[in-house]
Parts: structure tokens; sequence; C-alpha cells
């Protein structure tokens, strides 16, 4: 014979009865109305075969019964919490989020990729992308609104973690018909900061390492700054003027001959691209599986 598992809610209830002193204090305490308490202990009466109440007009104590079922009942009350507990825990993991955050350059050639593979081995993580400057990649990892970065700065904030999970390098970029195209020497770094150029808003990595590079140099004001290295690609192909850009962001108009590299003597523009997060050091979860897989798949 299949014996069928008793309510756990009118359990709760029996409970309720021996530690408030009497049914209608229990009732209370589990939200439930007097009239369906009643009924519940009743049905619970009948599925045991036995009185758990003794009824008077003061109110409701356990009987003995009550009392040994009260104190079993409070064992499996506890396990179900502990169920409910593991539930809750399961159900949160199936529904983990991972906010990330990467400057442009990144983000346009780099990211989607690592995204992509990540998502393909986590599919249960939930991912959120933004796209800024450097500058205020770090301000979001630092304000923790964002789990784990991504910046082509050559700086980091002291506050900050960071490890290098690749290396690109910014060349001199201008039109096939641009006079300096034609240049059989490469420029001098004099010259370069000498030039007018278009270049990215202050706070962007691509910004932060040409201003390092020529800090010792005499610098012309910008043409225009622009947000986005897309905006410069245009400018740079309607022949605003040159600019300098990652090999990343260019390497498809360079391979079609829209533009030509100029080479420049005596100036390093190498950089690290940097995963970024706040302490502690050890990056765990899904944003340090990220990084990890961002490392294995590197740039150079």
């Amino acid at each position: 014979m299949t014996r069928r598992w008793p309510d756990l809610g009118a359990l709760e209830l029996l409970v309720g009865v021996d530690d408030h002193g009497g049914l209608s204090a229990a009732s209370r305490k589990t939200g439930m109305a007097q009239p369906n308490a009643s009924r519940a202990i009743k049905q619970l009466e009948q599925h045991f075969g036995m009185p758990l109440l003794q009824r008077s007009p003061t109110g409701s104590t356990l009987t003995p019964q009550g009392t040994v079922i009260a104190h079993w009942a409070r064992k499996v009350l506890a396990d179900t919490d502990k169920l409910l507990d593991i539930v809750d825990g399961l159900r949160a993991d199936r529904s983990v989020e991972l906010t990330v955050v990467a400057s442009m350059t990144v983000a346009e050639h780099l990211v989607p990729r690592w995204l992509g593979t990540f998502r393909g081995l986590h599919p249960e993580v939930r991912i959120h992308l933004q796209v800024t400057n450097s500058s205020q990649v770090f301000d979001r990892i630092a304000d923790g609104s964002c789990d784990v970065g991504f910046v082509e700065s050559p700086t980091v904030p002291r506050n900050l973690h960071s490890v290098v999970v690749g290396r690109d390098r910014l060349v001199l970029v201008v039109p096939a018909d641009h006079p300096w195209a034609r240049r059989r020497k490469p420029l001098t770094a004099a010259e370069l900061a000498a030039a007018p150029l278009i270049v990215r808003e202050p706070g962007s990595g691509t910004r932060t390492t040409l201003d390092l590079a020529l800090q010792d140099y005499e610098r012309s004001a910008p043409l225009i700054e622009l947000a986005s290295a897309a905006a410069i690609r245009t400018s740079v192909l309607g022949g605003v003027g040159p600019a300098v850009l990652s090999t990343l962001a260019v390497a498809d108009q360079v391979q079609s001959g829209d533009f030509r590299v100029v080479e420049v003597d005596g100036l390093d523009l190498h950089r690290s691209l940097r995963a970024v997060w706040r302490p502690p050091r050890q990056l765990i979860g899904p944003a340090g599986e990220l990084v990890r897989l961002a490392r294995r798949d590197g740039t150079g």
C-alpha cells in the first residue's frame, strides 16, 4: 500500500500550535486564515487517523499524539528548508550574470570572439557588454558596476588588478593618395608630433598611448577628436587627415589598399591589452574564466 505524504502547510501549523500556544496564533504566523487553518488540521488528523488538537472554548492545545508528531514535523520542515535553499542555489547558478566593460578597440575586434567562445562553454551565464573608453572602463570597474574590464591603456590605476591578455601596435595610416603614402623614408617622431592628426578623445587607450609616446615633442593641435575608430577610419578615407590607430582597427583597409601604413622612425607604439578587475587579486567565477579564455586566445 502506497503511503501519502502529509501536507507540509498543515505540519507547519501543528508546530506553530506548539510554539505559540494555540491555533489562532499559529495561523497568524503562517499567514493563513483561521477557517482554513482549522480545516487543514482536521484533514491532517484524518490523514493520520488520530486527534492532534485538544479543542476548548479558550483555545487549542496539542494532544499527546500531536506533541509527538509536532516533534518530528520540526525535523521534516527543517530538512524542507534545506531542500529549498539548495533549489534556490541551483536556480541562482542557472541565472548567473556577467557584466563586461571594454574599451572601443578591444570591444570591436576581440571581445566578440572571446564572448562567443565563452558562451559556447557556459550557455547558462547571461552576459552584458558595455563599450566605452579606457578611462570609463576603470571607473566602472572601480565602482563595482561591472565585473571585469578590458582596456588598451598603457597604465592601470593602482587600486585595480590587471593581467595582459594580448598585444597590438598603433600605426600611422593615410589614404592611398596622401603625399606620405609615397615617402621612401620613415617619418621622424618630431614630424609626427608636428602634424595635425585625427585622434581619439581624451581618456581612450589609443589617445593615451600616442600622447605618452610623443610627450617629449612639441605637439600640433588635433585636426579633430572622434569617439570611435570607425569614425576615424571614415575621416581618413574622406581625406580629412592622417591618424594613428590600432593594427586591429585598420587591418581590412590596409589589406584592401585603401590605407597605407607610414613608418615612424624611433617611436615604439606597441602596447599591451589588459583585463582589469577589483580586488581580491585572484579573479574567480565567470569573470575569471573569461579572462583565462582571453589569455589563451591571445593576440601576439
